[in-house]
């Protein structure tokens, strides 16, 4: 298998979402790696991810520490908590998440692993295995927080695509 990367987008000012458009069609798996901060809000303010920008037919379970605090609401679907104004100074939530069969016919999985980055008690992490419920291949997936607070200067999003090799190995591009 190779790994190649499809676009990093980073934020020179602050912007209310982060999308990438016309995915190749030609992998098996998709890779997302995050780095992301919010202007606003509180410590567990989230983000989520849209695919073809749909809204509609998601469903997870999700599994998540918080240190002394817990997230007051589900934050409209959220993925990962972000650090916010009332975290530490220039610190990011950081987080992968991986799309098998994602140009395929057939309902979207998805997992993905994240931390927010706090010097304080309150801190969180999640794991969250989802799926959405639709056939379609996936061409475009964007990143927002459902309180429609912006991404700050610096938040960064990789897209990768793993496509099938003949050795079994993965090899990183």
């Amino acid at each position: 298998m190779t790994m190649t990367l499809i676009e990093t987008k980073t934020l020179g000012t602050a912007a209310a979402s982060i999308e990438f458009t016309s995915i190749p069609q030609d992998g098996t798996d998709l890779v997302v790696l995050m780095s992301l901060r919010e202007a606003g809000g509180s410590e567990a303010d989230g983000i989520q991810m849209r695919f073809n920008s749909s809204s509609t037919g998601y469903s997870f379970r999700r599994l998540f520490g918080a240190g002394s605090g817990s997230p007051t609401s589900d934050t409209g679907g959220a993925i990962l908590w972000m650090n916010s104004n009332t975290s530490t100074s220039n610190t990011f939530a950081n987080a992968s998440v991986y799309i098998p069969n994602y140009a395929g016919s057939t309902n979207k999985s998805f997992s993905n692993d994240g931390v927010s980055e706090n010097n304080a008690t309150t801190a969180y992490q999640a794991i969250v295995a989802g799926l959405w419920s639709n056939t379609e291949a996936i061409s475009s997936i964007s990143f927002a927080n459902p309180s429609a607070r912006n991404l700050v200067a610096g938040s960064t999003i990789s897209l990768y695509k793993i496509t099938k090799g003949s050795s079994g190995g993965v090899v990183v591009s």
